[in-house]
């Protein structure tokens, strides 16, 4: 059996990786020429993903060799295709990613041969478009290979546990294809379960997005209350939770590839159906989320109102502008649009985060500062603010 891995991303990669130490071989396709001569090297092209680069430097070139051309896995039997799927404009899903991957797959694909479609989807993607795509440019029909969901379940900096602990799941379009990808996965998943198709698969993935989308709008609105009571929500927080209840915390909103998209996928196709009132509460969740960073800006001038120096004369600094602590991404940072955000109002501000370079920093359009040297210092993974206090007003 020999699997090919197509999109050797966040995703891809660290999968490719722990297929490739459970003994097998993979063929990797990116269409990223510079990553798949750094895997080849051995070398690490994510060095904050925890685990990858030992993998790597053991199977890189070997028995993991990545390639930007399809055809060099033709002789591969799987076919796992994790490439992005992102939102428009109006948060409609951008399918032309994963069209091109999966016609790129039906030009060598074999009668027998299994695809599995990882990334996460609206539901019906797999039965219908990919199905399509496959059918397309093989000349194949279903049934005459295979095919499956089996939705990425990791977490950004720690991808490799997850595949090797977290519990995994696969459904198939029909049930002979789920069964297959079932007795493949076991291979390289350890917990990996079955459900009845890949409909309820896709569905199981877009829904636990949801549910922490969901949770952190009431976390963010709990705590803008607590403010305005003049209570500490974190305390609240502590001895609200317990086996019934898990409150979760507060931020400057929801940023990444996963929470603050899956939503529109069910809000969107709830629209297209006429059934407006059947995606309330998400789409509530959605703009209470995105709206945070409008929150911390007030918070952020109302502190420097404090001080007794100009409004545009006060260094504020904005630590942490990625969408989540120690990881070097900024896809839909509520962070990067705070920061962002103020400059806009014309305030003097500047920028620290540790994952990049002072000439990364510049090269986005921010001015990079070192904390200490600010007036104020907004913490966005904390929440909290430094200020001198030498500046302050008596």
């Amino acid at each position: 059996m020999k699997i090919a891995v197509i999109g050797l991303g966040r995703a891809g990669l660290p999968l490719a990786g722990v297929i490739a130490d459970s003994g097998l071989e993979v063929v990797g396709v990116d269409i990223d020429k510079n990553r798949c001569e750094l895997v080849n090297e051995g070398l690490n092209p994510i060095p904050e993903e925890k685990g990858l680069g030992e993998l790597l430097r053991k199977y890189g070139g070997k028995s993991l060799k990545a390639t930007a051309c399809y055809k060099e896995a033709k002789e591969c039997n799987v076919y796992i295709v994790i490439t992005p799927l992102l939102i428009d404009g109006d948060y409609n899903p951008d399918f032309r990613n994963i069209e091109s991957s999966f016609r790129e797959v039906g030009k060598i694909l074999k009668r027998g041969d299994l695809v599995v479609l990882e990334t996460t989807v609206p539901p019906k993607t797999t039965e219908i478009l990919a199905k399509k795509w496959l059918e397309e440019e093989s000349g194949l029909k279903f049934g005459e290979f295979h095919l499956a969901h089996s939705p990425e379940r990791i977490m950004t900096g720690c991808s490799v546990s997850r595949l090797r602990e977290f519990p995994k799941i696969v459904g198939g379009v029909n049930e002979e294809s789920g069964r297959k990808a079932l007795e493949i996965y076991k291979n390289f998943i350890p917990n990996i379960r079955l459900v009845s198709s890949a409909r309820v698969a896709e569905f199981i993935k877009v829904i636990e997005g949801c549910y922490r989308d969901a949770n952190i709008a009431l976390a963010n609105e709990l705590f803008k209350i607590a403010q305005d009571l003049e209570l500490d929500y974190y305390e609240a927080r502590e001895f609200a939770n317990h086996e019934y209840c898990h409150l979760h915390l507060p931020s400057t909103g929801v940023g990444g590839h996963c929470i603050p998209i899956y939503p529109w996928f069910l809000i969107k196709e709830m629209e297209k159906k006429g059934r407006f009132n059947q995606a309330r509460l998400l789409r509530a969740s959605r703009e209470i989320n995105d709206e945070m960073a409008f929150y911390w800006m007030e918070k952020i001038v109302f502190q420097c109102l404090k001080l007794n120096k100009p409004l545009n004369k006060i260094k504020i600094c904005v630590k942490g502008i990625t969408f989540r602590e120690g990881v070097k991404q900024l896809y839909h940072s509520r962070n990067l649009a705070l920061a962002r955000g103020l400059m806009e109002k014309g305030l003097d501000v500047y920028v620290y985060d540790e994952m990049f370079s002072k000439e990364e920093l510049e090269q986005m359009g921010l001015r990079p500062l070192k904390p200490e040297e600010a007036d104020i210092v907004f913490d966005c993974f904390r929440l909290s603010f430094m200020e001198k206090r030498t500046c302050q007003r008596s």
